[in-house]
């Protein structure tokens, strides 16, 4: 499909995944996004365990230049490189880049076209030097708070507010792209994490504001529905059930035949039945512990209610819904290991976008991106040896 980002070029120095998230998102909308990496290559390359996925998923298309940003010929290279570029996605810290002549101010006055996206920990003020991790400003903004029990703080389990960065850098992006169209200048646009993270507890906050009454966290809360619950089935399963408005209440009970709830006095209204949870909602797991997990969910499916399996991440791979065409991209690893990964989570004109999908490998870009801009082939091997 015609992307709506191709054409423009991206130069990305990042690492982890807010900056790298960001370019991600650049690529997949149809941007050629050049990421610079040190001889070593960006250390998120290396990672195990539970990082095993972070430099796959979140630098799939991109192209790897290798440029030593310490040397003065490296940086020579890199300020080469981004008179071609339209947008500078960076998440270093502001010293280390001032450090090497790669400061926002230094940017804006060298080049005026360009838009720098710089991503970090917070945006300007007390904490503006501070940095920060994703879990630091979960546990900052009350998310964690809100997401274990009481008592209990727990970080959300993934690194949401890093890629949501990335998605806010994205928009950002884009809207500067949109405004140097009219005004011919570029944009320093910062992109904070924490405030990205405040963003996400904000309906706590204004709770809070409007009542004077803090919110519980989660697992404490007082529930606004009548049923939204986890129940257990005949097979050793467990579903997520929903009933969350007067007029699904009566086709509820009678489809699982739960006469007594339908019928029953002191349940006349939305109200009375939130109150009632205590007993009526044992009194439902009874009725629906005699089903297994697939017949509970046709029964649901077949009333318009919502409901879930409560699935691990690998259950996806086999969801017919993420299974459709398009939902899942098919990646290359430079070791020939192949993955998938889910695709942008939008669609234009009924089709999900796809970028270049491949992870490249280190430098694999480096000759080729340094020739077009005039290097040559003794002075790229000097500036990037093998």
């Amino acid at each position: 499909m015609d992307l709506p980002l191709a054409g423009f070029r991206v130069v990305e120095m990042s690492h982890m995944i807010m900056g790298p998230s960001c370019g991600m998102f650049l690529t997949q909308l149809g941007a050629e996004v050049i990421k610079v990496e040190p001889p070593k290559g960006d250390k998120t390359r290396y990672l195990t365990g539970m990082g095993t996925g972070f430099f796959p998923v979140f630098n799939r298309g991109k192209r790897s230049v290798v440029l030593d940003l310490k040397s003065p010929a490296g940086r020579d290279a890199m300020h080469r490189l981004l008179e071609t570029a339209d947008v500078f996605v960076e998440n270093f810290r502001d010293s280390a880049l001032d450090r090497i002549g790669l400061g926002h101010k230094t940017l804006r006055k060298r080049y005026p076209r360009l838009i720098i996206a710089a991503h970090k920990g917070f945006l300007s003020g007390p904490y503006e030097h501070r940095p920060a991790l994703d879990e630091v400003v979960q546990m900052m903004t009350g998310l964690a708070y809100m997401t274990g029990p009481r008592g209990q703080p727990l970080r959300v389990g993934s690194s949401a507010n890093d890629i949501m960065g990335g998605m806010h850098g994205t928009m950002s992006i884009m809207g500067a792209l949109l405004q140097r169209v009219r005004s011919g200048k570029g944009k320093f646009i910062r992109i904070g994490l924490f405030e990205n993270c405040l963003l996400m507890v904000a309906q706590h906050m204004v709770q809070f504001d409007l009542t004077g009454v803090d919110a519980p966290p989660m697992p404490n809360r007082d529930f606004s529905w009548p049923v939204y619950d986890i129940f257990a089935t005949a097979d050793d399963s467990t579903v997520f059930v929903a009933v969350v408005t007067e007029t699904q209440w009566q086709p509820f009970c009678e489809a699982f035949a739960l006469d007594d709830l339908a019928n029953h006095p002191e349940l006349p209204d939305q109200l009375s039945r939130i109150h009632a949870r205590s007993w009526t909602v044992p009194r439902i797991g009874e009725a629906l512990i005699h089903y297994s997990a697939k017949d509970l969910m046709d029964k649901l499916e077949a009333l318009g209610l919502p409901y879930s399996p409560i699935n691990k991440p690998a259950d996806l791979y086999n969801d017919p819904h993420v299974l459709r065409t398009g939902g899942l991209v098919t990646s290359n690893m430079p070791d020939g290991r192949v993955f998938r990964t889910p695709a942008m989570p939008v669609e234009y004109d009924g089709v999900m976008p796809q970028g270049p999908a491949d992870v490249p490998e280190l430098g694999a870009d480096t000759v080729d991106v340094l020739s077009t801009l005039g290097y040559s082939q003794e002075e790229i091997a000097q500036l990037a040896p093998a």
